[in-house]
This record gives C-alpha cells, structure tokens and sequence, in this order.
C-alpha cells in the first residue's frame, strides 16, 4: 500500500471512529490496518512488550505517517485532543505502559484528540 492509499484509509477510519465513538484512537486504527494483532496489543497491555512499536508488523516510517493524518484528519475534524494514560492489565501493581523505544514526551503529548 503507497502513501496515498494509506492516507485515504486512514482518514476513512479515523471519520469512521468519530462519527460511532465520538473519537479516534490510533492503537485502533492500526489495529483495523492490520499493522497491530489483538494478541500482540494484548500481550503489550500485560506487560509483556516493552513498547508497542516493537510488536507492530511495520516500520517506524509507516508509523510515523499514520500518526501524522490521524492528527491532521482530527485537527480537520475540529476534535479536541485528550491524554490518555495506558497502564498494564493483569496482577501486580500497574505499569504505565509506553509507545514508542524513546518514550519521548512530545509523542505522549500527541494523542489522537475526541469529540
């Protein structure tokens, strides 16, 4: 899939989202491209990856670009940007848990926004 082929199926997804949820989610959206598994998001969500990027079945070039249009398609959207804290499931005490190798601050800054 080009760029041009990806930006008009991300932009699909993030208007679908928003117009059923009230707002968009990029763990979503990679999930619905099929870059994210449900067993991959999973085993990031216990704990057991250190950062989602690393269980994504795609670059980090292709994942940058999918995080620009769902910021430039909610900014058309007029959606409001919101945090989101993710912290790991299961027992134990709760982990924040992180996107990106980095864990740059400007990416957590970065959130998909809502409605």
């Amino acid at each position: 899939m080009n760029n041009i082929e990806l930006g008009k199926k991300v932009k699909s997804l993030v208007h679908s989202q928003a117009y059923h949820k009230g707002y968009a989610c990029s763990v979503e959206v990679l999930l619905q491209l099929g870059y994210l598994t449900p067993g991959a998001l999973e085993s990031w969500r216990f704990g057991k990856t250190a950062y989602l990027e690393r269980v994504c079945t795609t670059n980090l070039a292709i994942l940058t670009t999918i995080n620009k249009i769902i910021r430039k398609t909610a900014n058309e959207l007029q959606l409001v940007r919101s945090f989101t804290a993710y912290h790991s499931f299961g027992k134990g005490p709760r982990r924040q848990l992180y996107f990106s190798k980095s864990g740059d601050k400007k990416l957590k800054k970065l959130t998909p926004p809502t409605l």
